[in-house]
């Protein structure tokens, strides 16, 4: 039986691999969501990973396990120029969380520029919740693939600008 401890620790290419491999474990730079719930007034929400992270235990076998509820994520909605696209949030949304690479602890709080409140890094404290990305369960219908549109989810209510910069309303009817 070979000693897999000797084999690393003989091997410089693998254990520099392996350590490599092991720090890329704990970093975190994005992942698919669905929303828990929203809090509009904080414009925060609590998210639960679509995906489960790979633990090695000791014995060398590899568990998946669920990742734990993302809370306070900032929701982000498209805006600038002093125009803000809003839409409801609802529980069972999907998301992309995007985590910062740095703590977003003190510009959440205060705004501006300044230190970070911790030296963490890809922290899965530190996430980001895009809405819009979505399973394929999930996907729309009918997207224009040539006019702009604010839309509900069937498509059946929507306002529209074309190209020739015409704008269209569309309403279901009852």
């Amino acid at each position: 039986m070979s000693d897999k401890r000797a084999e690393l620790l003989d091997n410089l290419e693998v254990a520099v691999f392996k350590a490599v491999q092991g720090n890329q474990a704990s970093l975190w730079t994005s992942l698919p969501g669905i929303i828990e719930s929203y809090d509009p007034a904080k414009m925060t929400a609590q998210v639960k990973p679509a995906v489960k992270a790979r633990v090695t235990k000791p014995d060398r076998s590899v568990v998946l396990i669920d990742i734990p509820l993302l809370v306070d994520c900032p929701v982000v909605f498209p805006s600038g120029g002093g125009f803000t696209l809003t839409f409801p949030v609802a529980p069972g949304d999907d998301c992309l969380v995007v985590f910062s690479s740095r703590c977003i602890d003190s510009w959440w709080q205060s705004g501006g520029i300044g230190a970070p409140a911790e030296a963490r890094m890809h922290d899965l404290s530190d996430g980001f919740a895009i809405l819009a990305p979505t399973s394929q369960p999930k996907k729309l219908s009918g997207v224009s693939s040539t006019n702009v549109q604010l839309r509900d989810e069937a498509g059946t209510t929507y306002v529209e600008i074309t190209p020739d910069c015409k704008a269209r309303v569309g309403a279901a009817t009852q």
